[in-house]
């Protein structure tokens, strides 16, 4: 029987209301020209999306040291309120996928000021054998130039956006940096980084490590437990060390560039990661906010509220287990647009509660994918809705019909009164809500669809709404002195401002089935008996 872990963490708030963000992140480019963001904006409409996530990016608004061009800022923020939608941005500034990219050419030009991270001693730039032999520079997390620059140009980004949007609150939440950290190496090594790497740990650093191993990875915990409890980075923290180290000054360089945007503009940050899918740190961005480091990050960067995983793995829901702990509002900002890509949404807003989901250059949903995206996007061939693109007029039902309950979703978040199930996870089947409960099947013969997934939310004591598709269901009893259950009425319909609007009732075959092979939205009360 499927257990739920109640959490309570809807950060996000739009026109005074609690807000979950059914979002679409545009390719990395899109947002750097109001014109092209036009179409794309109305693709957003047309998906039922209710806000994009934008990069903005220090290049663009800093060209010359101290000389801040905010346009394209307020051109996408005047979009947004016309498309009525809420706006995350996202700040490319000393990192994007670990990289230097969107840095202004100022600080890549003088790269005695603004170091950049020697991953081999004495190199700036490196081919990354263990990683297709790309190109690879990036800052240095140990450069205080470059953290006070990065700072001053996010805290003006901040109070910028403050001072156009503070009263209608159009931007709603902004990312620091992109999947942040270091590749080629666990750890710089440079000849100041052998310093720092050589010298002491803070010892409430230590302490707290250690105070904290329970949530831990069982490699990091090993290493911090076995550890010698003070000394340089080795001594305290063994074969972890490396990756604790990047971790230690990445998110500490980030906490400086977030602290200085809260402080004159508190929005609700976040951080993202590339994840490690097992690999060694340094195949992966070593020091990047990843689950195995998310404990040095709660200590480092207290700032950030939302550390949030980009997901273009096969084992999706595995790793949204991982992004939970520590009590870590859930939000995937980057996503697949494969046939999953539906399904997940209702799935992680169901079980997880989440606060945001985002597919991924959202603007070519619907589209075959190339040779590249399918890598990227882990297609497995002997899964078809790995290989199959999203149904835009499906993805669109589910936002708008998620939507349109959003006061009511927002109402169970961090109770047992919302649950899900999802094809993915064929063994957690069943939600129970006091004396009543679901039982899902999605992988019947009967059923031709291969993307089940069903959200129920408890509305009485015996009163559900059910999102449902590819599925079967079969309601049941959970209360031993009345062991029969019948189904005294069942709607389908729809939300018309907050209000239930039934399209038709459903009787006979239609109860004694309940088997939904399109997207549905039912209502349904129970009545148990002995």
């Amino acid at each position: 029987m499927e257990t739920v872990t109640p959490r309570n963490h809807l950060l996000l708030q739009a026109d005074g209301s609690p807000f979950i963000m059914l979002a679409g992140e545009v390719h990395n480019s899109s947002s750097s020209s109001a014109e092209y963001m036009e179409p794309i904006w109305k693709k957003a409409a047309e998906l039922g999306m209710n806000s994009l996530l934008l990069p903005v990016t220090w290049e663009m608004v800093e060209p010359e040291e101290g000389t801040f061009d905010f346009r394209i800022v307020d051109e996408l923020i005047d979009q947004a309120r016309r498309y009525g939608m809420k706006i995350g941005f996202l700040w490319f500034g000393a990192w994007k996928n670990a990289q230097c990219y969107y840095a202004p050419a100022w600080v890549k030009t003088d790269t005695v000021r603004f170091r950049r991270a020697e991953v081999e001693k004495g190199k700036k730039k490196i081919h990354l054998q263990e990683f297709h032999g790309m190109p690879y520079t990036t800052l240095s997390y140990l450069c205080e130039a470059t953290n006070e620059a990065d700072a001053n140009a996010f805290r003006e980004l901040m109070l910028h956006i403050r001072s156009v949007d503070e009263q209608e609150r159009t931007v709603i939440v902004v990312q620091v940096e992109n999947e942040p950290g270091l590749q080629g190496a666990a750890r710089e090594h440079s000849a100041a980084a052998d310093a720092a790497f050589e010298s002491a740990v803070p010892q409430p650093f230590v302490e707290y490590m250690r105070g904290h191993t329970s949530t831990m990875a069982a490699d990091v915990r090993q290493a911090v437990e076995s550890g010698a409890g003070s000394g340089n980075w080795m001594e305290a923290f063994g074969e972890a060390a490396e990756e604790i180290f990047s971790a230690y000054h990445v998110a500490s360089y980030i906490e400086k560039v977030a602290a200085a945007g809260k402080e004159v503009y508190s929005l609700p940050l976040m951080v993202n990661c590339w994840l490690d899918k097992g690999d060694k740190p340094g195949i992966y961005p070593s020091g990047g906010p990843v689950s195995r480091m998310m404990e040095v990050w709660k200590h480092c960067a207290p700032s950030i509220d939302v550390i949030a995983p980009d997901i273009y793995v096969q084992n999706f829901c595995e790793v949204c287990d991982d992004y939970v702990k520590m009590d870590n509002p859930l939000f995937i900002p980057e996503t697949a647009t494969h046939g999953y890509a539906g399904p997940r949404l209702v799935y992680v807003i169901g079980h997880y509660h989440a606060i945001g989901y985002s597919p991924f250059g959202f603007e070519d949903m619907g589209k075959p994918f190339t040779a590249i995206e399918s890598y990227l996007f882990g297609v497995d061939v002997g899964d078809p809705m790995l290989g199959t693109p999203q149904s835009m007029e499906e993805y669109a039902w589910y936002n708008r019909t998620l939507g349109s309950m959003m006061p009511l979703l927002t109402s169970k978040y961090g109770t047992t009164d919302l649950q899900a199930t999802i094809v993915e996870r064929p063994e957690r089947d069943t939600m129970v809500f006091g004396e009543y409960g679901f039982q899902t099947w999605m992988k019947l013969p009967i059923l031709s669809r291969k993307d089940g997934v069903c959200l129920v939310l408890k509305k009485a004591k015996d009163e559900f709404y059910i999102l449902a598709n590819g599925c079967a269901i079969t309601p049941f009893s959970a209360n031993p002195q009345k062991p029969h259950v019948d189904t005294l009425s069942l709607e389908e319909g729809l939300f018309q401002q907050g209000e239930w609007r039934m399209a038709r009732r459903l009787n006979g075959d239609d109860v004694a089935r309940m088997r939904f092979e399109s997207p549905t939205l039912l209502k349904i009360k129970l009545f148990g008996y002995q």
